[in-house]
């Protein structure tokens, strides 16, 4: 059996299970494959814990890993949706590119980005994946971690990507005080030269932590030095605001 044709019929499995739990047997009848292919493929799927069995043993189910990614995609997807109207705002305020980051594992994840009209831009970051300590969305979510989560990403080898890079984990950790205080985070040419950026928490129902709202343009103009203050504060405000929206649907 082919890899492709493989997938494919692991697919058309997860989808029938998507409908209903079911034996090899009945799996094999609803999907249309052989029981010996019905057995191998769900026998490789509940190693990766795609699926499980049910108590009996005899019949699957889908199990928990997928359960949970699908879980965190449409949490993504309702998060990015709401961001969207403090994303357009702060656009139209600033005259620059704005996004939306999530954590994922030491690394924070754009998700969404709505570009401004301004012929000089920065790319879209969409879906890249950057380590915590070069972005201000990184170090905004740092700072709200426990202790003992931000020592785990301290003890870690950090790479510098400019000479402005901090890696430095004394100077990290008065940093992470620092935002947590002011309530915003500026890195100034330090995951890329010729790009500024400034970001500020967003935090979910129940407190925690959940991404951050963050704003980027080219270095030669953004921010002007006499709207420094005035660009961190306009995103406090859209991160607060979104904050207010995602515990009022507590």
């Amino acid at each position: 059996m082919s890899k492709v044709q493989s997938i494919d019929r692991a697919f058309l499995l997860l989808q029938e299970l998507a409908e209903k739990s079911g034996g090899i047997s009945d799996l094999s009848r609803r999907a249309g494959l052989p029981t010996s292919t019905v057995a191998r493929l769900l026998n490789a799927l509940e190693d990766s814990e795609v699926v499980e069995r049910i108590d009996d043993g005899y019949e699957y189910r889908l199990g928990p890993r997928i359960l949970q990614m699908a879980t965190k995609s449409n949490k993504d997807e309702t998060l990015l949706a709401l961001a969207r109207p403090h994303m357009v705002h702060l656009v139209d305020q600033l005259f620059e590119n704005t996004g939306l980051s999530i954590p994922s594992g030491y690394e924070v994840q754009y998700v969404g980005q709505i570009n401004c009209a301004n012929p000089v831009q920065i790319r879209d970051w969409t879906g890249t994946r950057i380590p915590m300590h070069v972005v201000p969305s990184g170090l905004v979510v740092l700072a709200h971690w426990p202790k003992k989560a931000v020592k785990g990403f301290l003890d870690r080898k950090l790479d510098r990507y400019t000479p402005n890079t901090v890696v430095n984990k004394s100077e990290i950790m008065e940093r992470l005080e620092k935002v947590k205080e002011d309530g915003h985070c500026w890195c100034l040419e330090e995951f890329s030269e010729g790009i500024n950026s400034v970001a500020a928490p967003i935090f979910s129902e129940d407190g925690n932590i959940l991404g951050a709202l963050h704003v980027h343009g080219p270095s030669y103009r953004f921010p002007a030095t006499s709207m420094k203050k005035i660009v961190s504060d306009l995103v406090i405000t859209q991160a607060e605001k979104m904050s207010k929206e995602l515990q009022n649907k507590k």
